[in-house]
């Protein structure tokens, strides 16, 4: 590298419809929720990531929330574009390096548009990288568990995000068969939304539905080790009076069944495509899970059900995907065919 590397910065982004995590030299520098908040009048970005997640839902008419990324797509260029450039200012900071020239490797998902891959490099461009590779999501989660993309055997990895689920299966550094459903983990918590709205009578906002999901979400309604009940204040729809509901685990469950349906529906149909060979090696191996929605409770073993197939959850499957993308970033010469 040499004086070079004091001029050129290379960083590796997972850029999430939920989080966007950045990692530089094999370590997670931001990880930070894929939210800004801009002045309305001025159109002035106020705060990015968990400051501007504070203000979600408690914002006056001079202030609006975005979430830049919709479906795992970019649905807000302009806003697209000012967090990348403050989350790379935020990675810089913490190295205090002085920056020329910027390499960039960024996840995508594998059911990206041509319009929408465009949308993520432009994006990445205008944010100062000099050089934008672009890799899928599901091979990135791959090389995030660790497993061999390049081996001549079959691995299949489905990752559960906010807004897109990516179910692949890899051999010999390409993706053999694929799905990319726009059903995770942003419509478990609409899902919720709806089922407090129509069942208790109760108004929730975004977030507190993602605090639902994550203290009492299932996609089993028996648990052997199930959580406590959940909570939930908010104003009765009728009455606009204040009301306290505890919500049990197995009304998630029920509620988040539809969703969960569509993507067993997703694994299914990507087990049909698999060629013989490699349906041999998946079920001798197993299916790995990555993404935020991995950690929802008893779903490893509601697709194990249902496939037949022994279902094995990552390590760490939030950063899985993230990664992965540093460990592609690394290994740009060996990775190359993987990216775009």
């Amino acid at each position: 590298m040499g004086i070079f590397s004091f001029f050129s910065q290379e960083i590796a982004i997972d850029l999430g419809t939920a989080n966007t995590i950045i990692i530089q030299n094999d370590k997670i520098v931001v990880d930070e929720p894929s939210i800004v908040a801009i002045d309305n009048n001025s159109g002035k970005l106020i705060a990015i990531g968990q400051k501007a997640r504070q203000m979600q839902g408690k914002t006056h008419e001079q202030i609006k929330t975005i979430r830049p990324l919709r479906d795992g797509v970019i649905a807000d260029f302009n806003a697209a574009e000012m967090m990348i450039r403050e989350m790379i200012k935020m990675a810089s900071t913490k190295n205090h390096m002085f920056t020329t020239s910027l390499k960039m490797v960024i996840c995508i998902p594998s059911g990206s548009t041509e319009v929408e891959i465009r949308a993520v490099r432009d994006s990445a461009e205008h944010a100062g990288a000099r050089d934008v590779y672009l890799i899928h999501e599901p091979m990135a989660a791959a090389l995030g568990i660790g497993l061999d993309v390049q081996a001549p055997e079959g691995n299949m990895v489905i990752d559960i995000g906010g807004g897109t689920t990516e179910i692949a299966v890899i051999s010999l550094g390409g993706i053999v068969a694929n799905k990319s459903i726009r059903t995770a983990g942003d419509d478990f918590t609409h899902e919720i939304q709806e089922y407090m709205r129509h069942q208790h009578n109760v108004k929730v906002g975004e977030r507190t539905a993602e605090a639902i999901k994550i203290n009492a979400g299932s996609a089993l309604p028996d648990l052997e080790d199930p959580p406590s009940d959940f909570i939930v204040r908010g104003p009765h729809q009728m009455t606009a009076l204040p009301v306290e509901i505890p919500v049990s685990y197995q009304e998630i469950a029920h509620c988040l069944d539809k969703s969960l349906a569509k993507i067993e529906t997703a694994i299914l149909a990507v087990l049909e495509e698999t060629p013989p060979e490699l349906y041999a090696d998946i079920y001798r191996k197993g299916i790995y899970l990555a993404g935020g929605g991995a950690l929802l409770r008893g779903l490893n073993i509601r697709i194990m059900e249902k496939t037949n197939i022994t279902v094995h959850i990552a390590e760490d499957p939030l950063h899985a995907v993230a990664r992965g993308t540093g460990i592609a970033l690394k290994n740009v010469d060996k990775f190359h065919f993987l990216m775009k």
